[in-house]
């Protein structure tokens, strides 16, 4: 009888310390408790650089400024996302994509990206933003409020018509714009 005993309590020791490997792995992978955190960030407009600002307009034109060539509506796709998605035109010539009034869950490993790919509303659209062209602005810097995302300036921004909040960890979309010019 102790020699079975001894199996079993080897067992269910195995079986704990094994439960709590795969319950450390998941939650590391998942990281639940993010969807109770929120980080709002309150970032300014883009303006215009220092040095156009201060260089003095052309005749009978205002001073340069930065400007909204194309905008969109964040749709929901995993999470509940809403918000505007900006392209802006800044007087140097490069482009800034701006986030307004964002609303959506908290995630592990979210991204800003530009892509190629339509909008597709429901399920449907999901992952589709991984399927063609697209390029990583950087991490989401916060699920709520407005946060403005620098474009390098190699990138060509005709050849993206859409805005997604990718999951990278789970290859999927939590919420997208298409950018329609203004």
């Amino acid at each position: 009888m102790t020699r079975r005993t001894g199996r079993r309590g080897t067992l269910i020791v195995t079986a704990l310390l094994a439960a709590t490997v795969l319950l450390g792995a998941g939650l590391y992978w998942f990281q639940p408790w993010k969807l109770w955190q929120d980080r709002t960030v309150r970032e300014a407009a883009p303006v215009a650089p220092a040095a156009a600002a201060s260089a003095p307009a052309p005749a009978g034109k205002g001073a340069p400024g930065p400007r909204t060539v194309a905008t969109g509506s964040l749709i929901s796709h995993e999470h509940t996302t809403t918000g505007t998605a900006e392209l802006v035109r800044l007087p140097d010539g490069s482009y800034t994509l701006r986030l307004a009034n964002l609303d959506t869950s908290n995630g592990p490993d979210l991204r800003v990206w530009l892509t190629d790919a339509p909008v597709k509303e429901g399920v449907d659209g999901w992952r589709v933003f991984d399927d063609g062209k697209h390029v990583s602005l950087g991490k989401l810097k916060g699920n709520k409020g407005d946060q403005n995302y620098p474009i390098p300036a190699e990138v060509n921004v005709a050849d993206y018509s859409s805005v997604t909040i990718w999951c990278d960890r789970f290859d999927v979309s939590f919420g997208a714009a298409p950018l329609r010019a203004t």
